[in-house]
């Protein structure tokens, strides 16, 4: 596929930017002060270079705008009135945001009005019955010591989003939003941008990506997944003790990831004693001679212990669909935790075959901790950088790690699709190695394949 006939980066702005930036730092490269960054400086999106490849790839589809303070602004501080909401479900480091962007707006460019707007999008909404909060240093200098968020969160919004939600930023004269949530919630963020376009408001509406699955596409990781895995692993190690120390004992741990299977696959990589990873990219059978069942049984043959990590999305196909969504959009998922903990038991009980289960979901556990001192920079530098886009009025855009470097990338193309764990990569390789698991625990492999394709969409 050519570089340029999926992606276009370019950053949408609101104006021109004509005041000086209250921040102090240097326009020249070579001096040993730190620079502002300018708008001509990119990262490309596609760093691997094949013959195949058209030979002019620096257009707009190849090029992300690097984050940063700009020498000139659009919006004068003075005249800045922010909000901040925090949406969807918990995630470590949504205090770390919240904290890094009041901080920045503050302390690095004088802002001094900000309105935290309480549990997500219906903040916006004048007849939820939650005033939106003043915010300052004081307020939020010590909630990143904290789980959960300190706005609050829900899911959804809806339609509401841009006739209610653009009132009540009309009414309040909010020029600057800046939403923290998945890709639902930016979805609704771009939507939001939209009708505030269309309504003629001069308001920059600036996403900072949060998804503890890490399947926003593009960007290297979200915020929080670090310390997801972190205490996804202590769970895991947990587990593996109570086996271990059994006879026959088996371990089952349901872990996030509704679509992408990278923390099941990380946490697996990290414990060194998972045993069996299931993710939603991978099928899997449960009973034949490749399936789960007979492999699980060579295991406890040999070992006489076992762990099984499965993402909350795996093997989805083998159970019975809800056909139900939640407030944000999503398919409510089948409880693919309890129908393995209720089918092992079953299988081994017709063989005579005395096994231990143990069952853990730590699920909350892990969306409530606080933030490991990686995640917690990455907030602090996402949230400054967010609050740079935003006063020099950029606007329909997220902020991102691409390739180590922050970017700024449209909403748009940040939401097109999910990033997931690629069967045929070395993530996933990698996790095999880890495991010792077959490749593919099916009895039909072609079955498997399309399956795949289609999860994959290919």
């Amino acid at each position: 596929m050519a570089v340029n006939e999926k992606y276009d980066f370019t950053i949408e702005q609101l104006g021109p930017c004509k005041i000086k930036s209250p921040i102090e730092l240097s326009s020249v490269v070579g001096d040993y002060s730190a620079n502002y960054v300018h708008d001509d400086s990119y990262v490309r999106n596609k760093v691997n270079v094949y013959t195949t490849d058209e030979p002019n790839s620096l257009d707009a589809s190849n090029l992300l705008q690097k984050a940063g303070p700009r020498e000139y602004i659009y919006f004068n501080p003075k005249d800045v009135r922010a909000g901040i909401c925090t949406c969807g479900g918990l995630c470590p480091g949504l205090n770390d945001v919240i904290r890094a962007v009041v901080r920045c707006l503050w302390n690095r460019y004088g802002v001094r009005n900000i309105l935290g707007f309480r549990y997500g999008y219906k903040g916006l909404f004048e007849d939820s019955g939650f005033d939106p909060i003043p915010l300052n240093p004081e307020i939020v200098d010590e909630i990143h010591k904290i789980g959960g968020s300190f706005l609050g969160t829900s899911r959804g919004g809806g339609d509401r989003l841009m006739t209610d939600g653009v009132k009540t930023i009309k009414k309040l004269g909010i020029n600057m939003m800046f939403v923290i949530g998945g890709d639902g919630t930016q979805r609704g963020a771009a939507d939001l941008a939209d009708a505030i376009t269309k309504e003629g408001l001069d308001c920059a509406v600036i996403g900072i990506p949060k998804t503890v699955d890490n399947d926003f596409q593009l960007i290297d990781r979200s915020f929080g997944f670090e310390t997801a895995v972190q205490q996804a692993k202590e769970a895991i190690t947990s587990m593996h003790m109570e086996a271990h120390s059994q006879y026959n004992c088996i371990a089952l741990v349901k872990l996030m990831g509704r679509e992408s299977g990278f923390i099941a696959t990380a946490a697996a990589l990290a414990s060194h004693e998972t045993n069996f990873c299931l993710i939603p990219e991978v099928p899997f059978d449960m009973d034949g001679p490749n399936g789960l069942l007979a492999n699980l049984e060579k295991r406890l043959n040999a070992r006489h212990h076992a762990v099984i990590v499965v993402a909350e999305g795996a093997g989805q196909e083998l159970l019975q669909s809800t056909n139900q969504t939640d407030a944000s959009g999503n398919k409510r998922l089948s409880d693919i935790g309890i129908f393995l903990r209720d089918e092992i038991k079953t299988y081994f009980a017709k063989k005579n075959f005395p096994i231990d289960l143990k069952y853990c979901d730590p699920s909350y556990q892990v969306r409530s901790a606080v933030t490991t001192a990686s995640d917690s920079i990455y907030c602090e530098r996402l949230g400054n950088n967010a609050v740079h886009a935003g006063m020099a009025g950029k606007t329909k855009m997220v902020v991102g790690l691409v390739h180590d470097k922050f970017v700024y990338i449209p909403t748009k193309m940040a939401t097109m699709s999910r990033n997931v764990v690629d069967p045929e990569g070395a993530l996933w390789r990698d996790t095999l190695d880890a495991t010792s698991q077959p490749i593919l625990m099916v009895n039909d492999v072609e079955k498997a394949k399309q399956l795949m394709k289609e999860r994959l969409g290919l």
